[in-house]
């Protein structure tokens, strides 16, 4: 663990109440370098309304991860990736585990167990490092 990794980490929690989520808010860091190089937090595609949840409460189906929106936005800014760290308020699902195995990313930084484990473990047969802080205090 590097000595930024809980900064980077808080740093996304905060980017992850941008999100207008109600059942729950997750952000992303994309970093390279020591440079924030991208950023995302969940919600619904460019043009769409900002409601994430249907009438029942029920996530819609096209909400995009913070993940996702992260690795997307530095697609389109001509950067790239390679060999960057991700730093995930919750740990990604398998889909955004796919998109992070394809973009290169070679580390990744999350805060919030995830239901599901599989896209923890895609990332490590994939050979990406992944730690986990669950404590985000300020206190070193």
């Amino acid at each position: 663990m590097s000595k930024f990794d809980k900064r980077y980490l808080q740093m996304a929690a905060i980017w992850a109440k941008n999100s207008y989520c109600k059942r729950r808010q997750v952000g992303a860091l994309l970093v390279n370098g020591n440079m924030i190089i991208s950023d995302g937090y969940n919600g619904t595609p460019a043009g769409f309304e900002n409601v994430c949840e249907d009438e029942n409460g029920v996530t819609k189906p096209y909400v995009l991860h913070a993940e996702a929106n992260a690795i997307t936005k530095v697609a389109k800014s001509g950067n790239n990736s390679e060999g960057s760290t991700l730093y995930v308020t919750a740990s990604p699902c398998i889909e955004c585990s796919k998109l992070i195995i394809q973009a290169g990313i070679k580390r990744v930084v999350y805060h919030d167990e995830y239901r599901l484990s599989d896209g923890i473990d895609l990332l490590k047969r994939a050979g990406i490092e992944v730690v986990h802080i669950d404590n985000l205090d300020n206190g070193e």
